[in-house]
């Protein structure tokens, strides 16, 4: 079966509200004031995904179909100049958005939403032909590295297929910091750092517009993570978009500029940097307080969680539907809660 996309909104791309930024907030967060950019978001997105749903059709019994909904309503914008956080825990959907948006959903998936670039609407094919060339992804899997080839090889082809001479595919490699050595090894022979700036490399030899990071830190030591983090805040600060798939919001809180909290496969909350700051309070969704409420930097400060039915003092009933009932509801928090400790 083929992938269909069924566009539900054509109207121009909303624009984004610049972050407000404050020294306060550098502080609370670690390192850098949000607002304190070269380029400023443009007006237009690079990238704007509305209502994205995904879902793969397969057999039950015999020849019956059913449909598995994993991406069922997600939307977010990325401009120039920007680096936009996507944050949720593991199987949330954040990865097959970053497919969805390069075209690259398998055969039998149906795509719903729209998916617009500079403001046009384009289908997965159209969005996969600007993939590699105007937007990009750096994979969380080390396995995008061909095993049969060397590095310099793939350098040097990576180079070519985007129109640049093959020696610099090569120096891409070598700017990483990686020794001349490195160019005759395989795959195989790579650390986990040292294959992560390969494909970094790789990836940014055609200087492209947008960049979707997907779990770009994993398995490196805070020095190399913050180095990957700052290159691509560089990259926005040179007047290109990313994106940064990750579940440790607070290493991605140094060089965001904006959180989209994504939970089950919807989008559920959009924050400034500037409301990660105290005790939270500024944060409006009850999962993203809770969330930013559980990180160590904030006390491990899980939130009570009481036994379904209980009444609470102020007469309200955790997780019910009654006007006092606690939001988002008991399971809400303890998600909050895993997502917190996968950041650790």
């Amino acid at each position: 079966m083929t992938s269909t996309m069924t566009s539900t909104t054509s109207g121009t791309p909303t624009t984004p509200t610049a972050p407000s930024s404050t020294a306060a907030t550098a502080t609370a967060i670690g390192e850098r004031a949000p607002g304190q950019r070269v380029n400023p978001p443009t007006a237009t997105p690079l990238l704007q995904v509305q209502d994205l749903r995904v879902a793969f059709r397969r057999y039950q019994r015999g020849l019956r179909q059913a449909d598995l909904t994993v991406v069922d309503g997600m939307s977010l914008h990325v401009s120039r100049g920007e680096v936009v956080a996507l944050v949720g825990a593991s199987g949330a959907g954040k990865s097959l958005l970053a497919y969805s948006v390069l075209g690259f959903l398998p055969t039998g998936a149906i795509e719903e939403g729209t998916v617009a670039w500079q403001g046009r609407a384009l289908g997965p094919g159209e969005r996969a032909r600007l993939a590699g060339r105007n937007l990009v992804l750096l994979p969380q899997v080390l396995s995008a590295l061909d095993p049969t080839a060397t590095v310099r090889s793939q350098a040097r082809r990576a180079a070519r297929l985007v129109g640049r001479p093959a020696r610099d595919g090569m120096a891409a490699v070598l700017a990483t910091g990686l020794h001349a050595d490195v160019l005759r090894l395989y795959p195989h022979q790579l650390s986990g750092g040292m294959a992560r700036r390969v494909l970094r490399a790789i990836a940014l030899i055609g200087e492209p517009d947008l960049v979707i990071a997907d779990e770009p830190t994993p398995g490196l030591g805070r020095r190399e993570a913050d180095e990957v983090l700052d290159h691509l805040r560089s990259l926005a600060d040179a007047g290109r978009g990313v994106l940064l798939i990750t579940h440790d919001i607070a290493l991605a809180l140094r060089v965001t500029d904006r959180v989209v909290v994504v939970r089950e496969g919807r989008s559920l909350d959009e924050a400034a940097v500037a409301d990660f700051s105290g005790d939270g309070s500024r944060l409006q969704h009850p999962y993203t307080r809770a969330l930013w409420r559980a990180l160590p930097s904030q006390g491990f400060r899980l939130p009570e969680i009481e036994s379904p039915g209980t009444v609470r003092s102020d007469g309200g009933v955790p997780g019910g539907d009654g006007p006092d009932a606690r939001e988002p509801g008991d399971h809400e928090d303890r998600d909050a809660a895993v997502l917190a400790r996968q950041s650790c």
